[in-house]
């Protein structure tokens, strides 16, 4: 759009060199191009722009106040968006030409809250091993609640781990060396249903392939190896209750809840320390899911 608006200015005003035309320029007693229309017509301009556009409305159904929509709200937007896909705070007040961090840290502050609104929605879709539902309403926590739960478990790979030796590691001492599907330790959500899904795949190659014959390999290893039938049927059994779950839910309640899988799997840190029988250092990683 911007490069089609330089070639009409362009062609508009040949003989101004292009470095001093205007991109808006005015269409009055503007014989050069030199000189830009002025804010209050922009404004005009965008709000007849705007009132053409008729009722619009949230994902939510609710109508929304074109009132809002000035030309100023797109640089909000710009900002937030980047604050929310974890831009650095240097990095954004640079690029909105901020000389105060505090202003730029207000982005981030709103960013915290709709990531707390996801984590509501989704620990209301939260699951044990046996594919049971832990909470029916999450927005009955307490703030006590909420930090107790975050002090008292750690992030394995698909979901979370309240195992206390465990824990205090920082998930790199899992006692069961991460059978996590075999242990009541173990929650997940429907935001870990992309790496559950994964995760059954990769059993089932992993059987497959341990099936075939394999030299060198004594049965012992080869046995210890192997997937369990029992842990597949677990996953599979999880993976089935989660969609079911899902389906139950009306079209909005269901794009709310895509809204903050999106959110939660964007900002998630995930524990990939390597099993170990012994407490150690955990490895932590960085996850950024693709929207």
């Amino acid at each position: 759009m911007i490069t089609g608006q330089q070639q009409r200015v362009r062609a508009q005003f040949p003989d101004t060199p292009p470095g001093q035309l205007k991109l808006l320029p005015a269409p009055r007693r503007n014989p050069d191009g030199r000189r830009p229309i002025t804010i209050s017509m922009l404004e005009d301009r965008h709000r007849g722009w705007v009132s053409g556009l008729g009722t619009l409305c949230t994902r939510d159904g609710v109508e929304f106040d074109t009132t809002r929509t000035v030309p100023y709200a797109y640089r909000h937007t710009y900002a937030q968006r980047h604050a929310d896909a974890s831009v650095p705070i240097d990095v954004l007040a640079e690029l909105l030409d901020h000389r105060n961090l505090n202003v730029t840290r207000q982005y981030y502050r709103v960013g915290e809250d709709r990531r707390r609104d996801a984590v509501d929605k989704v620990t209301a879709l939260s699951f044990d091993r046996h594919g049971n539902r832990i909470w029916r309403d999450a927005h009955a926590l307490l703030e006590s609640e909420h930090a107790r739960y975050a002090v008292g478990e750690v992030a394995v790979p698909y979901g979370t781990c309240t195992e206390p030796s465990n824990v205090r590691a920082g998930g790199g001492a899992c006692p069961v060396r991460f059978r996590c599907a075999g242990c009541d330790h173990f929650r997940t959500d429907v935001s870990f249903l992309p790496d559950l899904t994964g995760y059954l795949d990769d059993l089932l190659r992993t059987r497959e392939r341990l099936a075939a014959t394999i030299d060198g390999v004594d049965e012992w290893a080869r046995a210890d190896a192997t997937p369990t039938g029992e842990e597949i049927t677990r996953i599979r059994r999880l993976i089935n209750q989660i969609k079911g779950d899902i389906t139950e839910l009306d079209e909005a309640e269901r794009a709310r809840v895509e809204d903050a899988v999106a959110v939660i799997r964007r900002h998630r840190a995930v524990s990939l320390g390597m099993p170990s029988t012994r407490a150690g250092q955990p490895t932590l990683a960085r996850e950024q899911a693709l929207a």
